[in-house]
């Protein structure tokens, strides 16, 4: 009788990062229904959760490689889709009689999105994330420098595309769209410029760290 095959092993920095990535794959969506104000710039809670996906997409490019980056937004796909089928599931259950009232009509507005914006937030997660990951190493040109600087580029665009993409998708005929997208991809393009250097360096150091 032949040994049963073992799985090959995963780097720890793999591991951590993927856990990781996915639970900010499912907060995004729920943090986007703040919008909050930085200053003169306003923008939805959720950059700060799609920041965090962006730099750690670059560092596994960083650290393991475009190829198991892009499978990694794929994969993404997954807990994001669960997460939208489990939140329709549980506003088409009745609510417990005692449950706090306020809490009843507050839930839907919450979690509750319009099939146009989940279709648009799919779309523009998965055009936008593999469009980080492949500028990140494309730049790179084989030589792994700069992780920051690339991936501070990799970003803004991504984001910008993100911006339009998401916005279009879930808006277009309905609400006056361009002042909107202006605002968001400012706004955006300051947070990658001051956060997602810092946070490329961070996660590739604590990759390096953890696979040592």
């Amino acid at each position: 009788m032949e040994p049963a095959a073992t799985a090959p092993p995963i780097a720890r920095s793999m591991f951590v990062l993927s856990i990781l990535y996915g639970g900010m794959v499912c907060m995004a969506g729920v943090l986007g229904v703040k919008q909050v104000a930085l200053g003169p710039l306003a923008v939805e809670a959720g950059i700060f959760a799609f920041l965090l996906l962006v730099a750690m997409s670059s560092a596994v490019a960083e650290l393991h490689g475009q190829r198991t980056a892009t499978l990694l937004v794929r994969l993404g796909f997954v807990p994001l889709l669960v997460s939208a089928a489990l939140i329709q599931l549980v506003l088409v259950l009745p609510h417990d009689p005692g449950m706090y009232p306020p809490a009843v009509d507050a839930f839907p507005v919450v979690v509750g999105q319009s099939a146009r914006m989940m279709i648009a937030g799919l779309i523009s997660y998965g055009i936008s994330q593999s469009l980080n990951v492949a500028i990140f190493s494309k730049l790179s040109a084989g030589q792994g420098r700069g992780a920051w600087w690339r991936g501070m580029i990799a970003s803004i665009v991504s984001q910008i595309v993100d911006t339009v993409l998401f916005i279009s998708i879930s808006f277009l005929g309905e609400r006056p769209i361009l002042a909107l997208m202006a605002g968001q991809m400012l706004t955006k393009v300051v947070l990658s410029i001051v956060l997602v250097p810092l946070l490329i360096t961070f996660f590739v150091r604590l990759g390096r760290r953890l696979d040592a």
